[in-house]
C-alpha cells in the first residue's frame, strides 16, 4: 500500500473531516457543530492520510496552555480528531501519524503532549498517560439534600438565554482555571464550545438552560442543563441533565447544586464530568443515592521531559534522578536530576546513580499531581533504586487538588 502523509489543506477540510466522522459511527454532525470544528481546526497542525483521493487518517492538534501544579501554566499540544478509516486498519498508520505528531510537537517548542481517549488503552504504548479522571453522578434529588454553608441567602438565581448569558459564564471560567491542574487556557474561538446545544447531547431532554448567580449585582456562578420532563402513573419523575456548573466561592457553588436538585416535577440530577474530589460530594446529605462513577480522562505526554518538569512547581522541596525509558520519543531516554520546590523547578540531563526508574509514560500519569508515584509503584510501574525517594518524589508531584479536565476537544 502507498499512502500519503501530509499537513492538511484547508481545501481539504471537508474530506478530512468526513473521514473523521465516519471512523467515528458515520453521523454528521450539525450544522453548527461541524462550522466550530472548521473554525477551530488549526490546519498548519493537522494531519491526513491519504490513499488516491481517500482520506484513511487524521489527527490534529489544538494550541493550549494546561494548568499545572503551583499555578503554572504549560504549553500543550491538544492531540484530537485522531483517526483510522476502518479499511486501513493494521497498516501501521496510527503508528506514522503519532511519530510525526510528536515529531512537530517537539519542533514547536511545546513540552507536553493532552488527549482525551475514545479507548484508554490505546495510547499507552505512544507514552500517554491517564493523569486526570472524571466522576459522574446521578442524585436521587427526591431522597439527597444539598448542604448551604451561611450566605446562601445573599445569592440571586435568575434564567437567562444561553446567548445572553455567554460572556459572564466564561468570565467565570477564566476566572477559574488556575484552580486546578489539568484545566485549559483557551485561544479566542472557543468560548463558543459551551454554547453547543446539539440534540445528541440533550439526553431526551430540553434545549440547553442557563441560570446565573449574582450577589451584589456581580456574576459568582452558572449553571447550563436539560431538563427532561417524564410523567409515570405514580407522578413526575423527571430528569435534570448537568452540562456545566462553576462558581467562583463555596456558598454560590452550594446554592446552584441546591437549585438543580430542587426543580419541580424532577427526580433525578446527572452529571457526566466533575472532578473526583468535587466539593458536591461533601454537600450531599446522602452519598449512597448518588451512583458515583470514575473514569479516565485527560492523557498527558511529556514531548520534553526536562522543560516539562521544569514548568511545575512541586508541593515539597524535591531532589531525585529519574531514569527514563522513552522507546517512541528516545530524546527523552536517560537519566535527569529534578530539583525543585513550590517556587521553582530544574530539570537536567546527569551521569549521577539514578534513584527511581520508569517511564514516560509514568511521568505523564503524575504530571497533574492526581496520580501517586507510589501508587503506580505499588503497581510495578515504578522501581526504587534509592531507599527513601519513591516517598519524597511522590509527595512533591501532589497537587492539593485534584486535576480536572472542564470539557473534551
Amino acid at each position: 500500500m502507498t499512502t500519503d502523509l501530509r499537513v492538511l489543506r484547508q481545501s481539504e477540510w471537508d474530506r478530512w473531516y468526513g473521514s473523521l466522522e465516519r471512523a467515528f459511527g458515520g453521523v454528521a454532525e450539525t450544522g453548527p457543530e461541524r462550522e466550530l470544528w472548521a473554525a477551530l481546526t488549526e490546519t498548519e497542525r493537522s494531519i491526513g492520510v491519504w490513499d488516491g483521493d481517500d482520506c484513511v487518517g487524521t489527527a490534529g492538534a489544538f494550541t493550549f496552555s494546561v494548568s499545572a501544579p503551583g499555578g503554572t501554566f504549560v504549553p500543550a499540544a491538544g492531540v484530537t480528531m485522531v483517526s483510522v478509516a476502518a479499511t486501513h486498519r493494521r497498516r501501521g498508520i496510527l503508528t506514522s501519524m503519532m511519530r510525526r505528531q510528536l515529531d512537530d510537537v517537539r519542533s514547536w517548542g511545546e513540552p507536553l503532549a493532552v488527549l482525551t481517549a475514545s479507548e484508554p488503552e490505546i495510547y499507552g504504548r505512544f507514552g500517554y498517560g491517564i493523569a486526570t479522571h472524571q466522576l459522574s453522578v446521578a442524585i436521587d434529588s427526591s431522597r439527597v439534600r444539598i448542604a448551604v454553608p451561611p450566605g446562601g441567602e445573599n445569592v440571586r438565581l435568575r434564567f437567562v438565554p444561553v446567548a445572553e448569558g455567554a460572556e459572564a459564564c466564561e468570565e467565570v471560567y477564566r476566572r477559574t482555571i488556575g484552580a486546578r491542574p489539568g484545566m485549559l487556557a483557551r485561544r479566542p474561538g472557543w468560548e463558543r464550545l459551551p454554547l453547543l446545544d446539539p440534540p445528541s447531547e440533550r439526553q431526551g431532554g430540553s434545549p440547553m438552560q442557563c441560570v446565573l448567580a449574582e450577589r451584589d449585582g456581580q456574576v459568582v456562578g452558572y449553571a447550563r442543563f436539560h431538563n427532561k420532563p417524564d410523567w409515570t402513573a405514580a407522578g413526575p419523575e423527571g430528569s435534570i441533565s448537568v452540562r456545566h456548573v462553576d462558581a467562583l466561592d463555596p456558598v454560590a457553588y452550594a446554592v446552584l447544586w441546591r437549585f438543580l436538585c430542587e426543580i419541580d416535577l424532577t427526580s433525578a440530577v446527572r452529571s457526566r464530568n466533575r472532578p473526583v474530589d468535587d466539593p458536591l460530594l461533601h454537600l450531599v446529605s446522602d452519598i449512597r443515592r448518588c451512583e458515583v462513577r470514575v473514569r479516565d480522562s485527560l492523557h498527558v505526554r511529556l514531548v520534553d521531559v526536562g522543560a516539562a518538569l521544569e514548568a511545575r512547581r512541586y508541593a515539597a522541596p524535591v531532589d531525585v534522578v529519574f531514569d527514563v525509558d522513552d522507546a517512541f520519543c528516545p530524546w527523552n531516554t536517560g537519566r535527569w536530576r529534578l530539583t525543585g520546590d513550590a517556587k521553582g523547578a530544574t530539570c537536567v540531563r546527569t551521569r549521577d546513580a539514578a534513584e527511581l526508574e520508569l517511564t514516560v509514560r509514568e511521568l505523564g500519569a503524575a504530571y497533574l499531581g492526581g496520580v501517586s508515584l507510589s501508587s503506580l509503584a505499588g503497581a510495578g510501574r515504578i522501581r526504587e533504586l534509592r531507599t527513601g525517594a519513591l516517598g519524597e518524589a511522590s509527595v512533591a508531584f501532589a497537587s492539593d487538588v485534584a486535576p480536572w479536565l472542564p470539557h473534551g476537544f
